[in-house]
């Protein structure tokens, strides 16, 4: 049976750490999901750890449902998130609703995830009136990479901090079931975390969020750029070099295939 949101709010209620990850295929999905990971979110920044983009504004709509398919395909028991792409919900709520029904129709997610506070809630209410859950993220918006002027700390400023609260605070009245927190001052975070009823999931944001997400390819060494807030938890390139390497080897060999 999946996971549902509302289990999630009592894990913030108990005071249980939410374990978030990404995915964007089949067979790593199904993996993580026989972890016991309760939420799989399938990012937008797959253009980059996937599609070789230098940013995730590049991804359209229907890169999301393509890899949105896969991973619903390998994950029964997790939440699945898909990631709205840039473009895809900022000209109005109609837009908005129709986008992401497509990725619960189409893509076969649970719940899909917007970044912007105050200035996406029109859009979070119409489609969380639709019946769609939404997670919001704020603090680092990736899509607004440009605007930010890179990939930089947010809400270091007394008036950014305020900011954010009323982002956050926006949010959940709006209707959403948890806020992604991204690279944001721990402190602040903590202020967040408990002013909301709902769950905080950080990346780059401390330890004193609801739960944590990381990008897998982040954890598992496979990204070119390993963010100051990720672990490297194994280097599979080398594991993956090795198995390659042998292979080669017993085909010029002439001993794969064996004879058997």
């Amino acid at each position: 049976m999946r996971v549902s949101i509302h289990e999630l709010r009592k894990m913030k209620v108990n005071k249980e750490k939410i374990l978030a990850l990404t995915a964007y295929d089949y067979p790593t999905a199904k993996i993580v999901d026989a972890c016991g990971v309760p939420v799989i979110l399938v990012g937008d920044s797959l253009g980059m750890v996937v599609l070789g983009h230098e940013s995730t504004i590049p991804v359209t709509l229907d890169d999301m449902l393509h890899h949105c398919q896969a991973v619903a395909r390998g994950a029964k028991r997790a939440i699945i998130v898909g990631d709205m792409p840039f473009g895809t919900y900022h000209t109005d709520a109609k837009q908005a609703l129709g986008n992401a029904i497509r990725l619960v129709q189409e893509g076969g997610v649970t719940a899909v995830k917007l970044e912007g506070g105050l200035v996406v809630r029109e859009q979070v209410e119409r489609i969380v009136a639709a019946g769609i859950p939404v997670m919001g993220h704020i603090g680092l918006t990736p899509q607004y990479v440009h605007q930010l002027g890179g990939y930089k700390v947010q809400g270091k400023t007394r008036s950014a901090a305020e900011r954010l609260m009323a982002d956050a605070l926006a949010l959940e009245e709006a209707g959403c079931f948890a806020i992604v927190l991204e690279c944001i001052p721990s402190t602040l975070a903590r202020e967040v975390s408990a002013a909301l009823s709902i769950p905080t999931i950080g990346i780059g944001a401390g330890p004193y969020c609801d739960g944590q997400i990381q990008v897998l390819g982040d954890i598992l060494g496979l990204s070119d750029y390993v963010p100051k807030h990720a672990k490297q938890y194994v280097k599979l390139p080398e594991i993956i070099k090795q198995a390659v390497t042998l292979y080669a080897q017993e085909v010029a060999q002439g001993t794969f295939p064996p004879e058997a």
